[in-house]
């Protein structure tokens, strides 16, 4: 089946968290993608709504079933029923493994830029967050292990929170990186949770690899965090899962998402969840086909229109990193100056530390019209800034 990505849905008076802006503004921030869910998805919802109940709703065994079927054949990431944990999100899942297994004043190592919200569920927990900044290398951000090894060997330090393919960058991370994290973690007693939301929006030929997947010392040492919510744009339905192969370090997260009550499913989130990852694969390769020329048009218009701007190498997600180092101006003032110059809305790169000043990041994940007008936009801006300051 051939899906229309180009299709504009106007999402505006729906209650969406990206969209609640004021006219004329274009919202290419927040990690939603602009399109309808796949059929199969819709009409799994559709069947339920006409039921009618929407009473307390169990983990199904098909739930189970479907994952691990799905994760052992598209991702070779193996467990079983026992090693599976329902609960409604990522960050829940984060903040609740932060409060069962770490004390506060602890460290909770990243390494950055990272998707911004793990730094609220470190600080909001009264704990630190411990950075490890990414450097970049022949165009492409690459892991500082000295650095990495050296922040690990703190002793406050206990638990790493992994990105996985990682948000804003776009990294797969490789097997030899993986292995050399989880040696370097088990060495110090630091728990990995590797969030790896992102796994099925790799770029077209390229495949993720999950943490656990790569050695039996990763699999004792870690969570992992999976979902269908990204991939098949489900996040407003709170679904998400737990792989932990440890029966002692399972039985601390059943208990922590059991203590904070994110461990049950709302009426939705079994069936949308079962028609994604059981019934809608082909709509996710059409969409990552789709996205990825998405980022290809970008990078030839800004290469061509925007010289000052610059995008790393990227292969995975459909976020895009612009440097904007050459214009030498924080990233903070230059999101400001686009919102009010043009009506485009791009992530402020500060909100991810490391060397975020110097980024923006842009959600790509939009019909191609709504991407070119988002161009357009941007070049306005960077027009008229660069016409202010002489360039």
């Amino acid at each position: 089946m051939h899906i229309d990505f180009d299709e504009i849905v106007d999402r505006r008076g729906t209650y969406s968290s990206k969209w609640d802006v004021k006219d004329g503004e274009l919202p290419l921030s927040t990690a939603d993608m602009d399109f309808k869910a796949a059929p199969e998805i819709i009409a799994a919802l559709e069947k339920r709504v006409a039921h009618g109940i929407f009473g307390y709703t169990d983990v199904a065994d098909e739930w189970y079933d479907v994952i691990i079927d799905y994760y052992d054949r598209r991702h070779g990431l193996k467990f079983s029923k026992d090693d599976l944990l329902f609960a409604t999100g990522v960050i829940p899942t984060i903040s609740s493994v932060i409060r069962k297994l770490t004390t506060p004043a602890e460290k909770v190592l990243v390494m950055t830029p990272v998707y911004n919200i793990f730094f609220n569920s470190i600080i909001n927990n009264g704990r630190f967050p411990l950075e490890s900044e990414l450097i970049v290398k022949d165009g492409q951000y690459t892991i500082d292990f000295d650095d990495l090894e050296a922040k690990l060997k703190d002793p406050q330090c206990t638990m790493m929170i992994l990105c996985d393919p990682h948000n804003p960058v776009g990294r797969i991370w490789h097997e030899d990186e993986l292995v050399r994290i989880g040696e370097l973690c088990f060495k110090n007693h630091v728990t990995v949770i590797s969030d790896e939301i992102h796994g099925d929006l790799t770029d077209p030929g390229k495949r993720y690899v999950p943490f656990a997947s790569v050695s039996e010392l990763n699999k004792r040492i870690s969570i992992t965090c999976i979902a269908a919510s990204k991939a098949y744009n489900l996040a407003g339905l709170q679904s998400s899962a737990i792989v932990v192969y440890d029966e002692r370090l399972r039985n601390k997260v059943r208990r922590a998402i059991n203590t904070d009550e994110v461990a049950e499913p709302n009426a939705f989130a079994m069936v949308a969840t079962i028609a994604a990852f059981k019934e809608s694969e082909y709509w996710l390769d059409e969409l990552r086909d789709y996205y990825f020329a998405n980022k290809e048009f970008i990078k030839e218009y800004i290469a061509k229109n925007i010289p000052a701007l610059k995008i790393l190498d990227s292969e995975a997600t459909y976020l895009l990193w612009i440097d904007h180092s050459a214009l030498k101006i924080r990233s903070t003032v230059l999101s400001r100056h686009i919102r009010e110059t043009s009506g485009l809305i791009l992530s402020d790169g500060s909100i991810y530390h490391g060397d975020g000043l110097d980024h923006l990041r842009m959600n790509t994940a939009y019909p191609r019209s709504v991407i070119k007008d988002a161009l357009e936009r941007l070049k306005k801006s960077i027009d008229i800034l660069e016409e202010r300051k002489g360039i």
